[in-house]
């Protein structure tokens, strides 16, 4: 029995403690007054009753009541219900409360009459809540309406109630009457079950108000420990709300805070770390504002809302919907017939209190669900004195097959849950409804899945059980409870709550105690018994239903596989490996391994052989690799008795056992692994402990938990000695099984070679906190942890640290698992001391068996390969064993089908020149090729150590990821056998390989000369080859440094690197340092100072002055006497290279401008680049020029001359006067200009060269208006103006925000992206206007004139900066235009590389979607950047090509302005798109106008750290993207092109390396001496180019067919760019294929190991693996196919094989000639032809990719572009059959029968129509076309149905003034054709040719 009530208390409004705005409330009266025992009086009730605090209010409001619920310090709930009425305030206490109150409201009228509450509040632990309101409303009614019945005895009723506990059996026990002595009968029914829930109708309220999917969030919010807040206006609903959501989180228990309604004082209880669910009134919705990481539940207003930083994981999917459609069919049942036609009559949901059951049945059965089988994963450590359980978490979500659910991990971690395993974990109790549904209805509720009704039947059964439960007997509820009578409490006049006697009440209380004594105690028969416990968890299929990973035949596979090994057919056993290793990523496969090994144990040991043991281990290794560290699937608790069983004899008494060569796998660092497999160990020896008693019996098996319960009943019956040796017997049991796993544990954590500590570095031996599966916590553990010192990860430890490690890591898991299992302190110690004795004793045994194992024959591994080496490339270090790994490229790794060629096993080889794998693929189908992987040393960039695990062997310790600029990416992992320092030595040679102290330490110098002594060469020693350099050049360079300099660095002499880093450091060139220095010693070195003479012949052998003479810039003789007329000169300012050091020695600058003005000039260009000519057009004579950016406008005062005067404004004016001058000599050097006289009105504006070509302008305008005004962008705002110096200048300005750079969404034109997409500050109107040849108002109000009036275009446009137009001056009359762009810098360059690397050569297989290929490539950015830098070329092609000189002065003038100035030449000019021209264009731009190449690219140390920056690669991209357009225009290849960007970083050769021709000339390595010529080894890559282009035809492209002075134009959109193959391709049959002579060598090999085979019949086929062979090798394209088969026909002909470019140019020739002849009869109409053939070409071009795979293109497709080979330039058109047919090729060339312009008469009454005929031979047949270029043929006669072919007559219609001898007819077997040409010869050949081709059939 239990007290209905504990205390009764009154609280009242304390008047006295009246302050402020709160008012307080005080405990009036209590009864009992002394607190009872068994349970003490909570404190702070008075808080609870008026929530939102005491206040006293000025009209009466009714009385209110609810439930506040308290929880004690042993969390044990008080509810106390709360009865509040409101008195009013007596006029002594108001005269008092008002003097308080004078000061406050002094001026405000004091209300009539205030009221105080007053409540009365029933503290009890019991949770009835009905009869609480019923009780205190009896109590106030009696008070109200003055029943004659003393409140005292009421009262002293109340507190004596005693009703009977919930549980009970009989009836009388379970219902009782009670009343309180005022005429008043009430029946209270207790529970039957003590652990269901009561929640009346809560529930189905609470989803009424929130509805079902924010109640499933609540629900899982409180389940994963989310804090809770509820609002609402009411506090019963508060209340309500909370008790509901309990209700349903049954059978498990909510153990954080819960306080259904929180006091307003207490708010800052809702900011506590821990999870609550807490109730609030919604009047202080607005504290609840501020708390992020809180869910809030509005009752009233039925929403929930989550803060984002707060993810709730909902039930796992399957679950969810299937709760939800159950709650729906509950909640509303007329939603599944809402849409019958005839509905059923009664689908009303049920009453509230029903409907309330059914919602927590359908949360029952949830429960059912996700918990079943829970308890075939308790592990019972101990049954006496009290059973010991834990869950083993792991296992029962393996099984479940759930570990991957976010909601079941964390609900399985909660709190809630370890109380559920402690309370319902004992196997001996009282039972409840969910004990019945886990153990008994498992199997119903699978069944019911599919099927609704049948789950909503269950449904119903369990809410009929859970409302019995409530209420027991529905029949007997009868009720007679008086209530106050109406409006009572309105009354005027009210008696205030009496004082209430406390003696009375007391005696009362005293005695009912005194008869309860005498009374018989009451024992409740509990009903224990065994818990039953379901079916138990079968495997259930993973996720995907693997049905495939546990077929039968891969579990056969394991099976022979194991069997092989132990009856010694290792070959057999080595043919099936790698599939045993693929069959073992299935978990079925791993369970089998186990237990097939488990039957070669015997007497737990199994001696194996070498070979067998290392199989074993390997499949070992692959198991526990795919385990997770939780180990779900019980795999590694499999493995862990067999792998101290399997074993090795090594020596004498030595055996190595199989731990040792698997520790590498993270669950062995795993404490609650260990925990986990240590109970089960103590589960099963204490089972067997309690069977060994039984056995007599000869009962059947039992499982541990029905031993546990049956022991447990027993229990009681046993004396007290029995009692107490089960329970040491116990004890011992786990203390024997404690040191059993810390023996266990060492074998597994100590490593094998205890010098290193491989498995302590990042495993979770360093935690502390390691969270286990266990729940009880304990105070050794904890001290232990305290103790336990912070070292992190233990990275260089000595073995000494290894062994404490492992101490402190075992001793720590014998810590927690004896504090659980109740192990002795004295058993405890022992074990503390005897664990370092263990570890110890097992590193002794370890040592020996480490130093045995080292002298095992190594197992047979692969032989090494040698790779071949160039002539002159020398191995730096011999080949070391690795296994090259796969990485994110999917081809090798056989993901898109085909043999996974990697893993391969092989060596790694580091030469002087390149970093070389060769080896073979692990996968025994190819098993036999070789794959090759290299690249460059020079071109490596990122280079990491990782760690990798092989599928196949055990672990490899180490690895290194090489990625490099040629891309290629090499994850290679050492094998075991290279020791650790070796692998060290190998990244230490290969860094000073790729950074060598100076230029001359790379290849291109080194080659040939011995390699070891390049790389021991200390810093100090003189490499060899700088001998070759005499002392008096080091002697002048110091000069040129200047002393200060060398005393920089420790040791002089200084270095050449030093000296370009100064160079970088400082952003001035070092040049205008040594100005100080007097005159004489500025010659370069000793190298040239001979002579200038020699210096100037020798320069003016270099490319540029060629190319000067080519563009008719003038020569040198001509610029030393100064001939006047030509407009620019070459001018020798810079020979000595003091005005730019970086600059060649030879420059053009207009004629009319001094050497001493251009030095004045230059220092006012960054990096002293001053404007110079550098290309021509030779239609418009417009110039292109290039310079560096100038120098901001506060930086010029800092490069005055010293001997000028102080600093004043004149000088600047001086020089900027000056820049104007030199610009002015540009414009005026254009025809177009000094045509004009320079003046201004310019009304003709038609020159000589302009009439020419005027039309052509015309149609050129507005496209370059459009260009512009893109650039621009088109909003025609105000023109932006700024004066200088009295002058008016107009800007077109590019301005954006930084902001919006990356912005790459917004719209923009073809030119919007250069200035991204800000807003234009002072955008020129006029400019796009002028460009556009649009009319823009006139500044004199004069007529406007179209095109080139006032508004001209200008002269000259300088393409800049936007930063640098502060300094720029415009002149007055517009000659020379700024157009400001905003350039990317090399930064981003840089940068969008690495991305694009990544994107081509991801490391790791890429799995999640945002880093796809595509994606990754859009956000490297490298296409904006090709785009940006192609547009701004193909803007300078418009401009020059409309006759306007441009000059491009961007950034330094080494990167992008070097890429737009090439760009430019070579989409403006032919001559460049040729192998002489392009191999100029890149001596002249790039090596003599000195792009940093060695900066740039990090050749040397120096440099290393500026990065890898890929200008050069860039601009090679960009006319990759030009050849795609325009294939045709190109003589060279693509392959030319990859060949370059490959080279230019290889450092192969000397062409690329250095910063400027300076650097160059004063090395020696600009003009070699003559007799190096002669050498063996090829310096320039260009000589090379031209050896190799002679023997083969890869670099020339066939398609070549230029036209005459084409401009070309390609499109510069994104869409339009392709990403260039060069950056994804690869060969793995023989590595890169841009070192020829590798490659040649090996494909001689191979065919001369073909030869023998000759007589065997071969197949035709090939197959061509992806990635694998290179392709045009195996499938080339036609013509170099036919010249293969050529030269293999003059070869076996005994000729002398003729060179390819000579038969190619006699063929090209022949075929010329035959297309003369042949086009003679149609000459005439060809002519008419070729006006459109150009458009035509450029739209029709072929694609042909450099493979040209199969193509077999008509050799006349190389028509050379001259008009009068029309015809075969027509064929460029349209594939004509001769295109088709040219296989069918013959000695002559009647394929090409016949073809021009007849007229035909049409069919019946249809005149007669000029048509386009062929006759062709090949198919015999005439057909004809609209045109010559139309591809639709229109009709076709077959001449196989020609009869005769007839001179005609003209009939109606025929074409007027023709012979009449040109008419001729055609007669087939179905009509007559009649036909007309141009004259009677034509006519004649087109009979002639018909009659020829039939007489030839």
């Amino acid at each position: 029995m239990a007290r209905l009530a504990d205390y009764f208390v009154v609280v009242g409004y304390d008047l006295d403690k009246r302050g402020g705005s709160d008012g307080q409330g005080r405990i009036l009266q209590r009864f009992p007054e002394k607190d009872w025992e068994d349970n003490p009086f909570p404190q702070g009730i008075e808080l609870f009753c008026q929530p939102s605090g005491w206040q006293l209010v000025p009209e009466r409001l009714p009385p209110s009541y609810f439930v506040a619920v308290l929880t004690d310090i042993n969390s044990e709930r008080h509810y106390c219900a709360c009865f509040t009425f409101w008195e009013e305030v007596d006029s002594t206490q108001k005269s008092l409360h008002s003097e308080v109150d004078e000061d406050d409201d002094s001026g405000s009228a004091q209300p009539e009459q205030l009221f105080a509450p007053r409540s009365l509040v029933l503290v009890s632990r019991l949770d009835h809540s009905e009869v609480f309101r019923n009780c205190l409303g009896l109590i106030y009614t009696v008070h109200i309406d003055g029943v004659n019945v003393p409140l005292e005895t009421l009262i002293g009723n109340l507190l004596t109630c005693l009703i009977p506990i919930a549980g009970g059996s009989q009836e009388e026990e379970s219902v009782r009457t009670i009343t309180l002595g005022a005429g008043d009968r009430q029946v209270i029914q207790t529970p039957i079950s003590d652990s269901l829930p009561v929640s009346s109708c809560s529930v189905a309220v609470l989803f009424r108000q929130l509805g079902i999917i924010n109640v499933l969030y609540l629900f899982c919010a409180a389940l994963t420990e989310h804090k809770i807040l509820f609002l609402s206006s009411s506090y019963q609903r508060l209340s309500d709300a909370c008790r509901a959501l309990l209700a349903i989180m049954f059978p498990l228990k909510y153990s954080f805070t819960y306080v259904p309604i929180l006091p307003g004082k207490l708010l800052e209880v809702l900011s506590t770390p821990t999870p609550f669910i807490i109730g609030v009134n919604s009047f202080f919705r607005s504290e609840t504002q501020e708390l992020l990481d809180v869910v809030i539940a509005d009752l009233d207003g039925g929403t929930v809302t989550i803060p984002e930083c707060v993810h709730i994981s909902l039930l796992p999917d399957p679950l969810l919907h299937q709760t939800q459609t159950a709650l729906s069919m509950v909640l509303d049942p007329e939603l599944e017939v809402a849409d019958h036609a005839f509905p059923p009559a009664s689908t009303q949901p049920s009453t509230l209190k029903i409907q309330d059951k059914e919602i927590r049945a359908v949360f029952l059965l949830l429960f059912a669900h996700l918990f079943r089988g829970y308890r075939w994963c308790l592990h019972i450590i101990r049954i006496h004195p009290e059973p010991v359980i834990r869950f083993h978490k792991a296992a029962f979500l393996g099984k479940r097959a759930l570990s991957e659910d976010d909601f079941l991990m964390k609900v399985l971690d909660g709190m809630a849950f370890a109380g559920f395993v402690s309370e319902r974990g004992p196997p001996y109790r009282p039972i409840d409804l969910f004990d019945e549904l886990v153990g008994n209805e498992v199997e119903r509720i699978r069944l019911e899945e599919g099927d609704n009704h049948k789950m909503m039947n269950h449904v119903k059964e369990l809410a009929e059980q859970l409302f019995k439960n409530e209420n027991p007997y529905p029949a007997v509820a009868m009720h007679k409870v008086q209530r106050p009578k109406e409006s009572s409490h309105l009354q005027s006049r009210h008696t205030s709550f009496p004082h209430l006697d406390e003696v009375t009440v007391q005696l009362f209380i005293d005695h009912a105690a005194a008869k309860q004594k005498t009374a018989p105690p009451i024992v409740k028969a509990e009903m224990k018994r065994m818990v039953p416990s379901g079916p138990p968890l079968g495997d259930a299929v993973d996720r995907n239903g693997s049905v495939l990973a546990n077929s039968a035949r891969r579990l056969e596979v394991v099976r022979n596989c194991i069997t092989y090994i132990f009856e010694n057919k290792m070959l057999e056993a080595k043919k099936l490996m790698p599939a045993v290793l693929r069959a073992l990523k299935g978990r079925a496969a791993r369970l089998c391994l186990t237990q097939e090994l488990n039957l070669h144990v015997l007497q737990n040991r199994a001696v194996l052989d070498d070979q067998q043991f290392d199989y074993v281990v390997r499949m070992m290794n692959c198991t526990l690799q795919d385990c997770s560290h939780m180990d779900e699937h019980g795999i590694a608790a499999a493995l862990l008795p067999l792998v101290t069983a399997f074993c090795r004899k090594l020596g004498a008494g030595i055996t190595q056992f199989a731990y040792s060569c698997v520790q590498e796998h993270m669950v062995w660092t795993n404490m609650q692994f260990w925990e986990a497999m240590f109970y089960s160990d103590v589960q099963n020896h204490i089972r067997a402990l309690y069977l060994e008693d039984q056995k007599q019996d000869g009962s059947e098996e039992h499982g541990a938990l029905e031993i546990a319960s049956e022991q447990r009943r027993l229990w009681p019956t046993l004396s007290k000695d029995k009692q107490q040796e089960l329970v040491q017997k116990e004890e011992s049991t786990v203390f024997s099984q404690a040191i059993h796993y810390a023996n266990r544990m060492s074998y597994l954590l100590l490593p094998l070679d205890t010098s290193k500590n491989r498995l302590l570095r990042g495993s979770a031996l360093g935690d502390v906190e390691s969270v286990s599966n266990s729940y009880v916590t304990n105070s050794i553990a904890g001290s232990m942890a305290e103790s336990y010192d912070t070292e992190s990860g233990f990275e260089d430890a000595e073995s000494s640290d290894v062994a404490n490690s492992v101490v402190r890591f075992i001793n720590r898991f014998v810590d927690k698992v004896c504090n659980e299992s109740g192990v002795t302190n004295e058993h405890l110690k022992a074990l503390h001391a005897m664990i370092p004795d263990i570890v110890q004793m097992h590193i002794e045994t370890l040592d020996a068996v480490h130093r045995e194992s080292k002298r095992l024959p190594p197992i047979q591994k692969p032989k090494l390969l040698r790779p071949t080496l160039l002539l002159g490339e020398e191995l730096m270090m011999e080949g070391m064993r690795v296994h090259l790994m796969p990485d994110g490229r999917e081809e090798t790794s056989g993901a898109l089908g085909g043999p996974p060629l990697l893993p391969a096993e092989g060596a790694i080889f580091l030469t002087t020149y390149r970093l070389i794998f060769k080896g073979t693929p692990i996968d025994p189908l190819v098993g036999e090729q070789v794959v090759t992987r290299s690249f460059p040393v020079a071109s490596l960039i990122k280079e990491k150590k990782i760690s990798v695990n092989l599928p196949m062997d055990q672990f490899i310790q180490e690895g290194l990821q090489l990625r490099s600029s040629t891309f290629q990416l090499m994850k290679i992992a050492f094998d075991e056998e290279v020791a650790s320092d070796l692998a060290e030595l190998f990244r230490k040679h290969m860094h000073k390989l790729r950074y060598p102290q100076h230029v001359h330490g790379t290849f291109a110098f080194t080659v040939g000369q011995s390699a070891k002594m390049a790389v021991e060469q200390k810093g100090k020693d003189k490499n060899p080859s700088l001998k070759t350099l005499s002392k008096n050049l080091v002697k002048s360079a110091k000069k040129t440094i200047g002393r200060q300099y060398v005393t920089r660095k420790k040791y002089t002499p200084p270095t050449w690197e030093q000296r370009s880093s100064l160079q970088s450091e400082m952003d001035e060139d070092e040049i205008s340092v040594s100005e100080e220095v007097d005159q004489t010693s500025l010659t370069l070195s000793s190298t040239i100072k001979s002579s200038d003479r020699q210096t100037m012949s020798s320069v003016v052998e270099r490319a540029c002055c060629r190319d000067y003479q080519r563009l008719g810039l003038g020569t040198l003789s001509n610029s030393l006497t100064r001939s006047k007329n030509e407009p620019f000169r070459i001018s020798t300012v810079n020979r000595m290279y003091t005005v730019c050091r970086s600059y060649p020695g030879l420059l053009i600058v207009p004629q009319s401008i001094p050497d001493s003005t251009i030095q004045r000039i230059s220092r006012c260009y960054r990096q002293s680049r001053f404007p110079v000519v550098c290309w021509r057009s030779s239609r418009t004579k417009a110039v292109l020029l290039r310079s560096g950016g100038l120098h901001g406008k506060g930086v010029v005062g800092f490069f005055k001359s010293p001997n000028a005067p102080s600093a004043g404004s004149s000088q600047a004016d001086s020089t900027s006067l000056e820049q104007e001058k030199y610009l002015q000599a540009v414009v005026s050097s254009m025809p177009s200009y000094s045509d004009t006289g320079a003046r201004n009105t310019l009304s003709g504006f038609t020159s000589a060269h302009m009439s020419s070509s005027d039309s052509t302008d015309k149609l050129r305008q507005p496209k370059i208006g459009a260009l512009m005004k893109q650039v621009m962008g088109s909003r025609e705002d105000v023109p932006g103006t700024f004066s200088r110096g009295g002058q008016r200048a107009r800007v077109a300005s590019l301005s954006q925000p930084r902001a919006s750079e990356n912005d790459q969404d917004s719209p923009r034109g073809k030119w919007g992206s250069i200035r991204g997409t800000g807003r234009l500050s002072t955008y020129n109107a006029d400019v796009g206007n002028r460009l556009s040849g649009k009319e823009s108002p006139q500044a004199n109000g004069g007529p406007s004139e179209t095109h080139f009036l006032r508004p001209q275009r200008a002269y000259l446009y300088i393409i800049g900066d936007k930063s640098q137009l502060k300094g720029a001056k415009q002149d007055s009359f517009q000659q020379w235009e700024v157009v400001p762009i905003e350039v990317f810098d090399v930064r981003q360059v840089k940068a969008s590389f690495k991305k694009l690397m990544k994107a081509c050569m991801p490391s790791s297989v890429v799995v999640d979607p945002d880093t796809t290929f595509y994606r990754c490539l859009q956000e490297s950015e490298w296409m904006c950047l090709l785009h940006k830098v192609l547009q701004v070329s193909v803007l300078v092609v418009e401009l020059l090509d409309s006759g306007s000189s441009i000059m491009v002065s961007l950034e330094d003038g080494w990167d992008i302005t070097t890429q737009v100035v090439s760009l430019v030449q070579l989409l403006s000019d032919p001559y460049y798109r040729t192998f002489d021209g392009f191999r100029l264009l890149v001596e002249k731009e790039w090596l003599s106008f000195g792009h940093r190449f060695s900066h740039r690219g990090a050749q040397t140390l120096a440099s290393q750290n500026s990065g890898f920056t890929p200008v050069f690669l860039q601009f090679l991209d960009c006319v990759h993207q030009i050849h795609l357009q325009f294939p045709m225009e190109f003589e060279f290849s693509q392959y030319y092109l990859k060949f370059l960007a490959y080279h230019y970083v290889s450092n192969r050769f000397r062409t690329f390396l250095l910063d400027s021709d300076y650097e160059r000339i004063e090395l020696g390595v600009m003009y070699e001496e003559k007799g190096e010529k002669k050498s063996q080894q090829v310096k320039s890559v260009w000589d090379y180019i031209d050896r190799l282009n002679k023997k083969t035809p890869i670099f020339f492209n066939f398609m070549f067919a230029p036209e005459d002075g084409e401009v070309l134009k390609p499109y510069s959109y994104i869409s339009n760019l392709k990403v260039w193959d060069f950056y994804t391709e690869e060969t793995l049959s023989e590595g890169p294929s841009y070192d020829w002579e590798l490659v040649q060598g090996k494909q001689e090999q191979t065919e001369e190991g073909d030869r023998p085979d000759t007589a065997a019949p071969t197949s035709q086929r090939r197959i061509v693996w992806p990635c694998y062979d290179r392709r045009s090798k195996v499938v080339p394209d036609a013509i170099t196919k036919l010249l293969q088969e050529l030269q293999g026909l003059e070869m076996e002909l005994g000729q002398v094989s003729e060179k390819w470019k000579d038969t190619w140019d006699k063929i090209k020739a022949t075929q010329r000639s035959e297309s003369k002849l042949e086009s003679r009869g149609s000459l005439s109409s060809s002519l008419l032809m070729s006006s459109n053939l150009s458009h035509h070409r450029r739209t029709q071009g072929v694609y042909l990719k450099d493979s040209m795979v199969g193509s077999a293109i008509n050799l006349s497709l190389d028509s050379e572009g001259s008009s009068s080979s029309a015809p075969t330039g027509g064929m460029s058109g349209r594939p004509s059959t001769s295109t088709l047919y040219s296989q069918f090729q013959s000695t002559e060339s009647e394929n090409r029968s016949f073809e021009g312009i007849l007229y035909k008469k049409g069919a019946l009454l249809k005149p007669w129509k000029q048509r386009w005929f062929v006759l062709d031979k090949t198919k015999h047949q005439l057909r004809y076309y609209e045109t010559r270029q139309d591809k639709e043929c229109k009709g076709v006669i077959d001449l196989a149905e020609v009869e005769s072919v007839v001179p005609g007559t003209p009939t109606i219609g025929a074409p007027k003034n023709i012979d009449e001898k040109a008419f001729f007819d055609l007669k087939t077997t179905k009509r007559v054709y009649n036909f007309c040409a141009q004259d009677s010869g034509n006519a004649q050949l087109w009979m002639d040719n018909v009659q020829s081709c039939l007489s030839d059939a």
